[in-house]
């Protein structure tokens, strides 16, 4: 293999992982119309257990560090824990475009961490293209009208903005962790502990359990489990390992563009003409951050991928 094409293997992997994240958002928005969401994540994280139950030889491999059970505990509790708790009520509220867009805000918000936390600078024009992505956000939101796909959008919306803040925790934890842990152990540390969080809360008492699971919502989190919760996650950790966190997370970008066509195609979702200049302005705001930090992030990438 070349060294170009030994490049090009993470940016592969992390074009397969927005693709299937895009269409993660159809999936979630077809189980959570059936079914309650906690149990959609059980069995989204049972099915992903499972399949790294066959890989176990691989993981007993692993050489674990001393003490790194509290960066692992944190970075699985903010996701999928945190993350998939407030994305799934998210979904029961707001349409999968919408949600799609508000993920765009992703690079935004690992923006903040690293200056919040890292001390990071960041210049003034990614924080102008911050408050045109967060105004664009607000705008999207309340131009959004109550459908049979988004019954409140702004209650959806903003547990989709929670959302956001939950991954952001993972992305710079995964980071860290990844100089040492191989991407197939952390997605397995997320899939384990992600079942053990979700059983409670599946089969918490009063949760009107389903007498038969309808075909196409199993479906859909047996898809989740497999394609979203091991396969994307496993490539994105493994982008994530090989090129710097503020650079990886600028993949997410495409996140909102596919979600859009994929609801419009898979869900017949639609957008006012309100909500399509608002999910322009969005996108204006995410591309006009990452433009603005470019100068700084080629100096502070080489040392973010031990720091961060």
């Amino acid at each position: 293999m070349t060294p170009s094409q030994a490049r090009m293997l993470p940016v592969l992997a992390l074009l397969v992982t927005m693709l299937l994240w895009s269409s993660s958002f159809i999936a979630m928005k077809v189980a959570v119309m059936e079914l309650d969401p906690m149990l959609v994540m059980f069995g989204r994280m049972t099915a992903a257990s499972l399949c790294f139950a066959c890989c176990w030889r691989s993981l007993r491999r692993v050489t674990y560090r001393k003490g790194d059970w509290k960066p692992l505990l944190f970075m699985s509790l903010c996701e999928p824990c945190a993350y998939f708790v407030f994305e799934a009520y998210a979904l029961r509220y707001t349409s999968a475009s919408q949600a799609g867009m508000v993920v765009s805000t992703m690079p935004l918000f690992v923006a903040m961490a690293a200056f919040i936390f890292l001390r990071e600078r960041l210049s003034r024009q990614v924080w102008a293209g911050f408050a045109v992505a967060l105004c664009g956000v607000v705008w999207l939101t309340l131009a959004g009208e109550a459908t049979e796909h988004a019954s409140n959008p702004l209650l959806g919306n903003i547990l989709e903005c929670l959302a956001m803040a939950s991954a952001t925790g993972y992305v710079v934890t995964a980071k860290r962790l990844s100089s040492h842990y191989p991407p197939l152990f952390i997605t397995a540390v997320q899939a384990f502990t992600g079942m053990v969080f979700f059983m409670p809360l599946a089969f918490r008492p009063g949760t009107a359990l389903p007498e038969t699971i309808p075909l196409l919502p199993a479906l859909a989190v047996v898809y989740l489990g497999v394609a979203i919760s091991l396969v994307a996650y496993g490539f994105y950790n493994y982008g994530v390992s090989k090129m710097p966190a503020g650079q990886a997370s600028a993949f997410i970008n495409l996140i909102p563009v596919l979600t859009l066509l994929m609801g419009q195609v898979f869900l017949d979702e639609v957008f006012t003409p309100q909500q399509y200049v608002a999910a322009a302005l969005v996108l204006a705001g995410v591309v006009l951050s990452q433009t603005g930090s470019a100068a700084d992030s080629g100096q502070q990438d080489t040392g973010r991928q031990n720091t961060v």
